[in-house]
């Protein structure tokens, strides 16, 4: 038995429910019978063999229709049960049964909240997917990628890697090359935006500015010709939802940045779509306003419980709002994990450069045995732990090769607050930079810059930077280590900093892979110089 969601009521029928063209199709067979119920009411009223049209006001209605058409073909009898705002009825028993403005909504999301009307939810395929534009540049390059049902997706990575593509080319705002592109169960290659039932959210609100603000609320139902009543809920429900009840009979000119991106949420969440697709939305807003409307988004997330495709360059939204977040480069999936993953077990040098923030800090380095497995570089001796070396497989046969190794800032600590287990290197510090919970510490290491394309396309643009910074220093790299801020670390002095070497990370140094990662193709057996 189907059992879609119609606002706040259940359809029951003996076959799928489908929606189209603002009409409920009910495709049943001779002698088989629909039910649609929407909640308790007394009083019934029956119409058989009329030929009438008629707003019915809350009751129940029972509708005995005979014959078949193409639009509904019905056999028996077709049953509604109120309380209805609306509904419109046409031409009983020899024509189609219309019953409009009733879209026909999958069960809800157990994390929505009872205010809203039940966004449906829906997943989305990319199977091998491309975008080709014109002079052969792929924008996106056999990207496959399944984002579940109610999961909020984060699509993140430097400027021009394909996630604004990728999101346009889900909308169908683009046209793909190659591949499928899915929504719930429909391939949706060749049907318009319209037609794919998603709702987008645009970094520069697209509001209309000679309309209040429930008028820009309101006006993609009015052109769906939802029914009066059904707008008024839907407009007044994401109103309190986000606040927006006191701006009501405002126009965006009088609203502040964090005001508009709020009734362009607005817009569209009272289209109650499969999915929403957000690109960049809150690029426009100041550093304070962008952090409490991230905040508002896993709120409404959370109530919502929609499918969500969201595109950011900013990695700390990726981080912060993701149930999932996919890195792109180039045009293609590095990496799609919870952030933690990402953080913690990077797939490549991109992904752990890009992630993060101060970014990994890389050398080129030594794995040696000595009195023990550890890592030599920039005149530098840190002993590995044997469980590192046993829990990276291939990472053994590394022995008397280079690698390049990873160390995130956050795994630095001033020595003389760290554990003292951990081993300590003594540094110069050359800047600090206080953040008050904890201190940013900058010091230099003998060994030149790591030179590879992957650590390049994680610095999004910044090599001319990166190149007279070094150029300033002599050559040497720059690292960042975060400790605490209860430190006496002062620009210029000699610290002690210890390194919790059970979180160091290694790279191989010609593919960029991490060694041992289960994502990767580098083990003992098939690991290359």
């Amino acid at each position: 038995m189907v059992q879609p969601y119609l606002g706040d009521a259940v359809a029951s029928v003996a076959r799928p429910v489908k929606w189209l063209a603002g009409f409920t199709r009910v495709p049943l067979a001779a002698g088989e019978a629909a039910r649609v119920t929407f909640g308790v009411h007394a009083d019934r009223t029956s119409f058989t063999g009329q030929d009438l049209t008629r707003i019915v006001e809350p009751g129940t209605i029972t509708v005995t229709v005979g014959g078949s058409s193409d639009d509904l073909p019905l056999t028996g009898s077709f049953t509604l049960t109120g309380p209805l705002r609306t509904v419109g009825i046409d031409r009983v028993f020899d024509t189609p049964v219309s019953v409009k403005n009733l879209p026909v909504r999958s069960a809800p999301n157990p994390r929505a909240g009872s205010g809203h009307g039940g966004s449906r939810m829906a997943s989305i395929a990319l199977d091998h997917v491309e975008k080709v534009y014109g002079g052969g540049v792929k924008a996106l390059d056999d990207l496959n990628l399944e984002v579940k049902e109610g999961e909020f997706m984060v699509l993140v990575g430097p400027s021009g890697c394909g996630k604004s593509t990728a999101l346009r080319s889900i909308a169908g705002l683009e046209e793909i090359t190659g591949g499928t592109i899915s929504i719930g169960d429909r391939v949706v290659n060749d049907l318009p935006p319209k037609d794919r039932d998603i709702a987008m959210v645009f970094q520069n609100y697209a509001l209309y500015p000679h309309m209040t603000v429930a008028d820009n609320l309101a006006f993609g139902l009015k052109l769906r010709h939802t029914a009066k009543a059904e707008i008024k809920r839907r407009v007044t429900d994401a109103a309190e939802m986000l606040g927006l009840e006191p701006y009501l009979n405002r126009k965006p000119a009088a609203l502040s940045g964090g005001q508009r991106q709020r009734v362009a949420m607005g817009r569209a969440i009272v289209r109650e779509p499969a999915a929403f697709l957000m690109d960049e939305p809150l690029s426009n807003l100041d550093a304070k306003l962008r952090v409490s409307m991230r905040a508002a988004l896993n709120q409404l997330h959370e109530r919502l419980g929609t499918t969500t495709v969201y595109v950011t360059h900013d990695q700390v939204e990726a981080m912060t709002l993701g149930d999932r977040v996919c890195v792109l480069r180039d045009g293609r999936l590095q990496q799609a994990d919870t952030p933690q993953t990402l953080f913690d077990a990077p797939v490549n040098l991109f992904v752990a450069g890009f992630i993060g923030s101060p970014a990994m800090n890389f050398a080129t380095a030594d794995l040696v045995r000595d009195d023990g497995p550890a890592v030599a570089f920039a005149g530098y001796k840190l002993p590995v732990p044997a469980a590192v070396i046993a829990g990276k497989a291939g990472l053994d046969s590394y022995f008397g090769r280079k690698v390049i190794l990873g160390i995130r800032p956050s795994d630095f600590e001033d020595g003389a607050f760290a554990d003292a287990s951990w081993p300590q290197i003594d540094v110069t510090v050359g800047v600090t930079e206080g953040l008050g919970t904890e201190i940013h510490a900058i010091f230099p290491i003998d060994a030149p810059p790591v030179e590879h394309s992957s650590i390049t396309s994680a610095a999004a643009g910044d090599d001319q930077e990166d190149d007279s910074v070094t150029a300033l220093i002599g050559g040497k790299s720059l690292w960042t280590a975060r400790v605490s801020s209860r430190s006496a670390v002062r620009p210029g002095a000699p610290l002690k900093l210890a390194i919790d070497t059970s979180r160091v990370h290694f790279f191989d140094p010609a593919s960029g892979d991490a060694i041992g990662h289960p994502l990767t193709a580098i083990v003992a057996a098939g690991a290359t110089a």
